[in-house]
């Protein structure tokens, strides 16, 4: 999965659109970037953004809006209802997909160091990229705001973290990483925001009031300082309120979830609903506000699917399907998986091979088109494999009697979902490396600068070009030890799919092979052709070994 970032700068100007419209067209002016959301509040004077993208890209972005801000927006002229200390007053990066936290802190660094050394604005790490545990808190980080901050970046305590120890016009900014915040309401069958409450003080981690006897109108309990105690919520790092929606004739539980890997969006689901049956009422349904990552509803598919005892090794549109049913996510207003699926967001539909159905792809092969040519048919051939894997891994989760088993079955069949995913995007990349040593070719040669140039840069299109096919050899390898385990304790009535799984997954290794051999012949470094091709001989002979033993085991059964 390629690693996906989100970034939400928050700029000082929220009345002035002239300027909000300068800062967004910097920021969408980076190719790969996609703005999501641009919402400004005159009261607040203040604009948050939000865009995603690849981390370089993110980056890139980030400055670029950051750069403008720092020239459009005054901040001795500034006033507004919300606390802030810059131009751009923070700008937090949130790992949405294929990269972790530690990993975007780098970026968040690279970021921060771009910004105080180009645009001599003093920045500050927080977060998760914090420099010290004093720095984690942007509320502390932010005391004194810019009108205080003059004398306080003087002090050795909080001399920045990049950039001078000077506050000018543009102000300082605090840049972070952080886990996704997901905003998200429950939809209850009644009308009362009371009973609306008593759900959300159940659930999120402040808790309620603590009272002696009645929990509504007892005598509150107090700490020794005469301070109220409070009984904690059920999940961590969220925060709720009740509240009645006009619009709808209902009332909602509305809360952010602060910590998704602690407490996931299908947990907050079913702790509401808990509450709410134990209050007399249920949950008809509730409502994503913004977008989410792709995880948060494929885990919660497989959540909801476990608990029926089925498996979880379906395609991803079923498990976000599972998921909007099961948490009523359409209750309101249509789901549109496009429009809260970060990650679908980004997609660019009908220019792949694999968008297109069966008589296209094979009309297209066998057309006069070089591609797409033998690597991305070993791909496909390889996808088909470890779907094979995955469809006995279904049927024999869901095979009666075998309930006890449900959940080994559902693992292998979510590692056959995993290797079609991951050959499907190969078909496409190795057309793409097809097509990247034909550009190459394409480039001016000229001076002698332009025929160096040129020649690096078909060697790297070359290598890359050997790659591929060796990652389509790799992951092809990895349905062979599915195929294996689902032909030696799968559904018996399905053993032959599991041994023609086997078959295409040999046949994608030694296609793939062949793509290995023909394009390492030109790579000029004598050590990365020596690599790669014994590596894929490797793959190739563990391959025919397994498969032979697969074979073996399956005639003797069906020969029986």
């Amino acid at each position: 999965m390629k690693p996906i970032i989100e970034c939400v700068p928050n700029f000082s100007e929220g009345r002035d659109l002239a300027i909000i419209k300068e800062i967004t067209d910097a920021i969408s002016s980076v190719e790969g970037v996609k703005l999501l959301d641009v919402d400004p509040g005159k009261a607040t004077n203040r604009t948050v953004v939000t865009f995603v993208g690849a981390p370089d890209d993110v980056v890139e972005a980030a400055f670029l809006g950051i750069q403008k801000a720092a020239e459009l927006i005054d901040m001795t002229k500034h006033s507004g209802a919300h606390p802030r200390m810059g131009a751009t007053d923070v700008c937090p990066m949130i790992p949405i997909s294929g990269i972790t936290i530690d990993e975007t802190v780098a970026y968040a660094k690279k970021l921060g160091e771009k910004v105080g050394t180009e645009l001599k604005v003093p920045v500050y790490l927080y977060e998760a990229a914090a420099t010290s545990p004093d720095r984690k808190n942007l509320a502390v980080i932010r005391a004194g705001e810019y009108e205080g901050f003059g004398k306080k970046i003087k002090e050795k305590k909080w001399k920045p973290d990049f950039g001078p120890a000077q506050i000018g016009a543009p102000g300082a900014t605090v840049i972070g990483v952080r886990d996704f915040l997901i905003a998200y309401n429950i939809n209850l069958n009644t009308t009362s925001v009371r009973r609306a409450n008593s759900v959300a003080f159940d659930i999120r981690e402040k808790g309620r009031i603590t009272r002696k006897g009645n929990p509504i109108t007892g005598e509150v309990v107090k700490d020794k300082d005469g301070n109220p105690l409070r009984t904690p919520g059920k999940l961590k790092g969220v925060k709720a309120i009740g509240w009645y929606i006009e619009e709808y004739g209902i009332a909602q539980v509305s809360m952010n979830i602060t910590d998704i890997q602690k407490v996931p969006l299908h947990i907050a689901f079913e702790e509401s609903q808990k509450s709410a049956i134990k209050r007399g009422m249920v949950v008809s349904g509730s409502e994503l506000v913004g977008m989410v990552p792709l995880k948060v509803l494929t885990d919660a598919g497989k959540y909801f699917l476990h608990k029926q005892k089925r498996s979880s090794g379906v395609a991803e549109d079923e498990l976000i399907h599972i998921a909007v049913k099961s948490m009523g996510l359409d209750d309101l207003t249509p789901f549109d998986p496009d429009q809260k699926i970060i990650e679908y967001s980004l997609r660019q539909k009908g220019n792949k091979l694999i968008d297109l159905n069966l008589q296209e792809f094979a009309d297209l092969t066998a057309s006069e088109a070089p591609a797409p040519g033998g690597g991305s048919i070993a791909a496909y051939v390889g996808a088909l494999g470890a779907s094979l894997g995955a469809m006995v891994g279904n049927l024999s989760a869901g095979k009666r009697g075998w309930d006890h088993r449900f959940k080994y079955f559902s693992d292998y069949a979510e590692q056959g979902q995993r290797i079609k995913k991951e050959l499907l995007h190969l078909v496409d990349e190795d057309t793409n490396a097809f097509n990247r040593i034909m550009s190459a070719f394409r480039l001016p040669k000229a001076t002698a600068e332009e025929k160096k140039a040129r020649s690096r840069t078909i060697q790297d299109a070359t290598i890359y070009a050997t790659q591929i096919p060796l990652k389509t050899m790799e992951v092809a390898f990895e349905s062979i030890n599915l195929a294996k385990a689902m032909a030696k304790n799968g559904n018996p009535n399905s053993i032959t799919d599991a041994a023609v799984g086997a078959l295409c997954a040999k046949t994608a290794v030694h296609g793939a092979w062949l793509n290995v051999k023909i394009n390492a012949k030109d790579i000029k470094d004598a050590k990365v052709k020596k690599d790669i091709l014994a590596q894929a001989e490797a793959i190739a002979k563990k391959t025919d070994s397994a498969v032979s033993g697969i074979l073996r085991t399956v005639n003797r059964v069906i020969g029986e």
